[in-house]
C-alpha cells in the first residue's frame, strides 16, 4: 500500500510518501517539504492571518502538484499546533477544502503524543521497557510514558522553539533578561507535571524531533567524549555556548540551517528544562515519529 501523509506543522509542510503494509516497518518512498512557518502567521488575536492562510492554500497546492503522478492508495492529512490553536481553526480547515480539495485533520496535542508514541514503541520494541518520550516540536512539546504501545500518560504543552523564540527572545544575541525570562518560564510550566510523569531514573529515555537531532550533531560536535546520545551534561555545557552566538554564527554549526539558527537556542533551552525537571540524564533517538505513528495506527485499523 502506498500511503501520503500529509503533515501540516508549525514550521513545515512535509508530504511523505511511505509504501507500508501491516506487519513491516513503513519506508520512505519520496518526500515533499517546504517551511513556511505557519505559527509566525498568528495574529495578536490568536487568528491565523489571510496572508497565513493564503500562503498554506499555495503551499499545499504545490504539493500535490508535486506528487500528482504518484499513484496512491489513500492521503493522511493532518495538522498540529499552529492551526489547533488558531482561533479561526474551523475556517482556516474549510477553506483548505475548497482551495485544495485536502481534508486536514486536526489532532489534538494528547494524540499527538499518542502516535508518536506508538513509532516509538514499534522502533525500540518491547526490550526497551518502559519508555519516556520527549518530543519538541514548533509549537508544543509532547510528553509520554509507558510500558505498552498505548502511553499511560500524555500531554501536550505550548513550549515549541518557534513559540518560545517569538515569545521571550530579543536581541542577536539574545539579551539575559530574555533568556532569564524563557528560562523561568519552562520551568513553571513543566514543574507541575512532574508528578504525573513520574520517575524516569529507570526508563529508556526516547527524543523524536529535528530540535532533538540537531542538538544530538551539536554535542557530538563540541563534545564528542560524551558519545552519541544527547545528555544533560552535554545541555549544560552546550546552551550557554549557543546563547552566546549570534543567529549568523550558529547557522555555521553542523546540522544548523539558517531558518532553524533563530530557534535552536529556545529549543536546546525546552530541551534542558525537561530533561532536569523529569529527572532524564540522556536521549536516545528515534528516526521515526509522527507521521511512522499516523500510518501504523491507519494499518492497525485496517487489519482489524
Amino acid at each position: 500500500m502506498r500511503l501520503g501523509v500529509l503533515d501540516v506543522g508549525s514550521n513545515t509542510v512535509h508530504l511523505q510518501i511511505m509504501d507500508a503494509h501491516h506487519g513491516a516497518a513503513p519506508l520512505a518512498y519520496q518526500s515533499f517539504k517546504e517551511e513556511i512557518r505557519l505559527a509566525e502567521y498568528l495574529t495578536e488575536s490568536g487568528d491565523l492571518s489571510d496572508e497565513g492562510i493564503r500562503t498554506l492554500h499555495k503551499t499545499l497546492n504545490r504539493l500535490k502538484n508535486e506528487a500528482k503522478s504518484i499513484k496512491l492508495d489513500d492521503m493522511l492529512a493532518f495538522a498540529t499546533s499552529a492551526i489547533r490553536e488558531a482561533n479561526n481553526s474551523e475556517t482556516v480547515l474549510h477553506s483548505v477544502v475548497d482551495e485544495t480539495g485536502i481534508d486536514l485533520q486536526v489532532l489534538s496535542g494528547a494524540d499527538e503524543a499518542r502516535f508518536t508514541f506508538l513509532a516509538v514503541r514499534r522502533w525500540v520494541g518491547w526490550s526497551a521497557g518502559d519508555v519516556v518520550l520527549l518530543d519538541i516540536g514548533g509549537g508544543s512539546l509532547e510528553i509520554a510514558t509507558g510500558e505498552e504501545e498505548n502511553p499511560t500518560y500524555s500531554n501536550s504543552v505550548m513550549l515549541g522553539a518557534n513559540r518560545m523564540t517569538r515569545q521571550f527572545l530579543s536581541g542577536d544575541p539574545f539579551t539575559e533578561k530574555s533568556l532569564n525570562k524563557l528560562r523561568e518560564h519552562i520551568s513553571e510550566t513543566l514543574k507541575p507535571l512532574k508528578e504525573d510523569v513520574g520517575d524516569n531514573s529507570k526508563r529508556t529515555a526516547i527524543g523524536t524531533s529535528k530540535t532533538f537531532r540537531t542538538l544530538r550533531r551539536i554535542q557530538q560536535n563540541y563534545l564528542p567524549e560524551l558519545g552519541s546520545s544527547l545528555t544533560r551534561e552535554g545541555l549544560k555545557t552546550i546552551v550557554p555556548r549557543l546563547a552566546k552566538m549570534t543567529a549568523a554564527q550558529r547557522a555555521e554549526l553542523p546540522g544548523v540551517s539558517s531558518s532553524r539558527a533563530i530557534q535552536i537556542v529556545a529549543g536546546a533551552m525546552v530541551a534542558e528544562g525537561a530533561m532536569n525537571a523529569f529527572g532524564i540524564e540522556k536521549l536516545t533517538q528515534c528516526p521515526w515519529a509522527l507521521r511512522e505513528g499516523i500510518v501504523l495506527q491507519r494499518l492497525d485499523w485496517l487489519k482489524s
